[in-house]
């Protein structure tokens, strides 16, 4: 699909967040590796917490897992190489980031993962 070498950037309200240069892909999903940029530290628990959460399989657990999901929407964006994209699932752990995206935003079904 030709997305292997690209480097997608993923920023906060001010500053990087960090990048990911993309070494597979599996449709829908790209993965790869996280390089943290400063503004990283900011946002490093949110990612944390919503990634524990989406491993956790109870009704419960989803909930709160929609509402820190929502928060890393509210508080990052991804972008692409040609553009930010308007919808997005992405989970960061360590030096490894994995998502997908969507030019249209995600409706509430089908976003975890």
């Amino acid at each position: 699909m030709g997305f292997e070498g690209e480097v997608w950037q993923v920023r906060g309200a001010d500053e990087p967040v960090g990048a990911i240069l993309i070494d597979e892909a599996d449709f829908p999903w790209l993965s790869g590796r996280f390089t943290a940029g400063p503004g990283f530290a900011d946002v490093r628990e949110l990612f944390a917490r919503e990634l524990a959460l989406v491993e956790e399989d109870e009704e419960e657990s989803r909930r709160e897992w929609e509402a820190a999901y929502d928060e890393v929407r509210r508080r990052v964006s991804l972008i692409a190489p040609n553009g930010p994209v308007s919808g997005f699932l992405l989970h960061i752990e360590g030096d490894r980031a994995w998502f997908r995206w969507s030019d249209e935003p995600f409706d509430e079904e089908g976003t975890g993962g």
